[in-house]
């Protein structure tokens, strides 16, 4: 099973800090249809685009430029023109949108990450130190497999075991498909650890992809889930439902019988080299398939493993990355599950420790009841 892909602190933390900026909410079985130009607001570029493509967009260019809502706009009064950053940013977009639309038929080539690289202002004059100017291992990875020709891949990698030897190993590491099978329902009990505070956590899953967490901060519980079909966040202050790409994201996820089920889930598999983790070499499986994000997985040379996950979230800017991160792999019940996983994105990170594992217990079903009420109504942007 791949782990907390969205669990509640730091989805919602990002989710609430940018969420100002709606206007209204959409009812839990309202199809995503408006345009972003009839959601919000004083909306001038992206006009087009979905509405619920607007918030992942921002969350693009925070992560790309390294800053926050307050950098491009005024606090609470998000539709305002005050500052001569949202003017700028609206030129950069705009920009950014004709650069790939001239030159690389409309691709997503150049982005905001392109020219920032996590800073407000893009460096003109080159970089000295080699360290300093190394490329991200994600960005530099899939920057490889996007420009890879199909025939140089195969006879570069053509010594690397294939995708289907990959994922039998992985298995088998496991505990193999029968004692996969054998897991129902899962309850995991431990600790978040995210910017530097802890709370208590619990996982609860259920085959084939149900899965629900709740974390439990101060200021009242929070909750991630996915029922099969619809996922959504709660805070005591609200609920945001889930978009479609984001509930295929926490679709992986809640996919108790993952080891077993991956192979499925894909339609094309392209093995390489992987990056050294933890100590460890490894190698990457990437998959695609249509409606589905993008995936690549790193598993253990040695031992088979899956130590590490790293999916792209489609944005009309550019791809919003999530890596997670897996150890402390345990047997319970027959089947070695990671007691350890960290998730970051471009805004943060965060770990979660399990101490107590339960299989084939009860799950009350009301658990994976959408709540009723909408979303509450925002200060528009």
């Amino acid at each position: 099973m791949l782990a907390a892909g969205l669990v509640s602190t730091i989805a919602l933390i990002g989710w609430v800090m940018l969420s100002g900026a709606q206007e209204q909410a959409s009812s839990p079985s309202a199809a995503p249809t408006k345009t972003a130009e009839q959601q919000f607001k004083n909306i001038q570029v992206l006009k087009d685009i979905p509405a619920d493509q607007v918030i992942p967009s921002m969350q693009f260019i925070a992560s790309s430029l390294g800053v926050g809502c307050d950098f491009c706009h005024v606090e609470h009064q998000m539709d305002k023109d005050d500052k001569k950053t949202k003017q700028t940013a609206r030129k950069m977009i705009a920009m950014q949108v004709a650069i790939d639309k001239n030159n690389f038929n409309g691709e997503l080539e150049v982005t905001c990450y392109t020219c920032h690289r996590g800073t407000a202002h893009p460096v003109a004059i080159p970089i000295l130190s080699a360290d300093t100017a190394k490329m991200p291992a994600a960005t530099a990875h899939e920057h490889e497999h996007e420009h890879e020709a199909e025939g140089d891949e195969h006879a570069e990698h053509a010594n690397l075991p294939s995708a289907d030897q990959l994922f039998e190993k992985y298995l088998a590491a496991v505990g193999g498909a029968d004692a996969v099978n054998k897991i129902k329902t899962r309850l995991q009990k431990g600790t978040i650890d995210a910017f530097g505070s802890q709370y208590p956590i619990e996982v609860y899953s259920e085959a084939p992809e149900k899965r629900l967490s709740i974390t439990h901060p101060q200021s009242g519980p929070s909750v991630t889930a996915f029922n099969g079909e619809v996922g959504w966040l709660t805070t005591p202050g609200g609920v945001h439902r889930m978009s479609p790409a984001e509930g295929e994201a926490a679709r992986i996820d809640a996919t108790l019988h993952f080891p077993v089920k991956v192979q499925e889930m894909y339609q094309d598999f392209k093995v390489r080299p992987g990056e050294e983790i933890a100590g460890r070499p490894t190698v990457e499986v990437r998959g695609t398939a249509k409606g589905k994000p993008t995936l690549r997985l790193f598993f253990d040379q040695e031992n088979g493993l899956l130590v590490r996950s790293i999916r792209y979230a489609e944005t009309p800017l550019g791809r919003n990355p999530t890596q997670i991160d897996y150890a402390d792999y345990r047997p319970a019940d027959g089947v070695k599950i990671p007691y350890r996983w960290t998730l970051a994105r471009p805004g943060g990170s965060f770990t979660i420790k399990i101490e107590q594992v339960q299989q084939n217990v009860p799950v009350d079903e009301k658990l994976f009841v959408p709540p009723a009420e909408p979303l509450p109504a925002a200060p528009a942007k």
